[in-house]
């Protein structure tokens, strides 16, 4: 069965340059065969693979090929998806060393190569966890924590209930996985103070609103729509010296700062927590991201789970992360960065934004307005009017040739491309350019 699962797996991958970068209508009409009752009884291994092929792989998205420009999706790195294999074939519990010897080695290996490639201070702590969301919330509990400790108040003890008030402010476009995690958080969104942006989505460091020693600050590094970086040089000294805490949602942009484009990260290892994902611009199979923690000392201890049959050392994956019960997700990630190196990392983010930069030249070109300062992997573009660009978009989308998603950019609707996947070649952004140049609007086209 396994053996087969491979088989079929081969495949799929080697199918997927030329597969619809989104599933046809009758792809997706098939799913309802997955719609059955429970069955009584048991039945083969084989018909159920089967089934789950047949039916499923017409109907997935192809973002693990050349042509998907949506949501900053990476495609799986060969190295990364080989490592993820091998790794189910062990099934680990990646909690402890005692669990996994080799999980544990790797995973702290593979922390080590993140905070050298991303240059950030040495003796943080990296937990690996599902997602930007989930790494955002651990790192906005160590840091609420923490402040309040600073306060003199025992959170652990204690709990919220005659806590000191924690002030958040956050960008005015910040991601709303950073809002829910404050939500979840018990944060309520109308006590959130946001900060004004400039006209590219960067917060305005003049307007800035007022910081303490009871602030958690959230900047970005990428915001999603234009790929903008917020002003950390100017922003984070004065946080700091007031003793506010500073995170920064760096979900894909952070890993410009492991390529030449890190002068648009300039001061941004001064933050006291960050987070990334590994599946985005790294291309590892999802799920995998990161929480970084300056103070390593105040991750483990917000996040400990330590208990009498299970204890482990501080920089136990199941101290620094949510679970207790987790798969080591720091495999992949070693697994990409051994095989890329740092030259591979920093041509694979190069690569990405210089194909973005001529997307946005040749959508330029062609009559489309581009939105933003193609800085990073984003292009933000739109139509002459608003019914144009959201045909422009339903007609890509419905070519099966490529792939991008929508947005709302200063209340009028936009397109957003993402160049995030190793496999996508120039030749594949010329397609991309040639495809909107025959929808989309050239002067004349828009006229009619």
């Amino acid at each position: 069965m396994l053996a087969h699962a491979d088989a079929l797996g081969r495949r799929y991958t080697e199918t997927t340059g030329h597969r619809r970068v989104f599933p046809s209508d009758a792809a997706i009409a098939a799913l309802a065969a997955f719609d059955e009752p429970l069955p009584e009884r048991d039945s083969p291994a084989e018909e159920t693979l089967a089934l789950l092929d047949e039916v499923g792989s017409p109907a997935t998205t192809a973002s693990n090929g050349p042509r998907y420009f949506g949501f900053v999706i990476g495609a799986a790195l060969p190295a990364a998806a080989a490592a993820e294999r091998l790794m189910l074939a062990w099934d680990q519990c990646a909690s402890t060393f005692d669990n996994s010897p080799v999980s544990a080695t790797l995973e702290r290996v593979a922390a080590r190569w993140v905070l050298d490639a991303l240059d950030l201070p040495r003796d943080s702590a990296v937990g690996f966890g599902t997602s930007a969301t989930a790494c955002t919330l651990t790192a906005l509990a160590a840091a609420r924590r923490e402040l309040l400790a600073r306060l003199g108040w025992d959170f652990d003890g204690q709990g919220l209930n005659g806590a000191p008030e924690i002030r958040v402010v956050i960008s005015e476009l910040a991601h709303i996985t950073v809002k829910k995690a404050l939500r979840v958080l018990g944060f309520g969104m109308n006590t959130i103070i946001h900060a004004p942006v400039d006209a590219q989505g960067r917060v305005d460091a003049a307007r800035l609103p007022p910081l303490d020693e009871r602030t958690i600050l959230c900047l970005q590094a990428g915001e999603v729509n234009t790929g903008a970086f917020d002003p950390f040089e100017q922003i984070i000294p004065y946080a700091s010296k007031v003793g506010a805490w500073v995170h920064v949602d760096g979900a894909f942009g952070l890993w410009a700062r492991a390529s030449s484009l890190t002068h648009l990260t300039q001061g941004i290892e001064r933050a006291d927590s960050w987070t990334t994902d590994a599946h985005k611009w790294l291309n590892t199979p999802y799920d995998c991201a990161m929480t970084i923690c300056r103070d390593a000392r105040a991750l483990a201890e917000a996040m400990n789970s330590d208990a009498a049959y299970s204890s482990a050392s501080v920089n136990a994956q199941k101290n620094l992360t949510l679970e207790f019960s987790r798969r080591p997700r720091g495999i992949p990630v070693w697994a990409a960065l051994r095989s890329l190196g740092r030259e591979g990392i920093a041509e694979l983010v190069e690569r990405h934004c210089a194909q973005a930069r001529h997307i946005g030249d040749g959508l330029a070109r062609a009559g489309f307005e581009v939105l933003n300062e193609v800085t990073l992997n984003q292009v933000l573009f739109r139509c002459t009017t608003d019914a144009q660009t959201l045909a422009v978009r339903a007609a890509v989308q419905a070519s099966g040739r490529a792939w991008f998603g929508g947005t709302v950019w200063q209340e009028r609707p936009a397109m957003r491309i993402s160049v995030s996947s190793w496999r996508t070649q120039d030749a594949d952004v010329e397609a991309l350019l040639a495809l909107l140049v025959k929808i989309g609007p050239a002067p004349e086209k828009a006229a009619t």
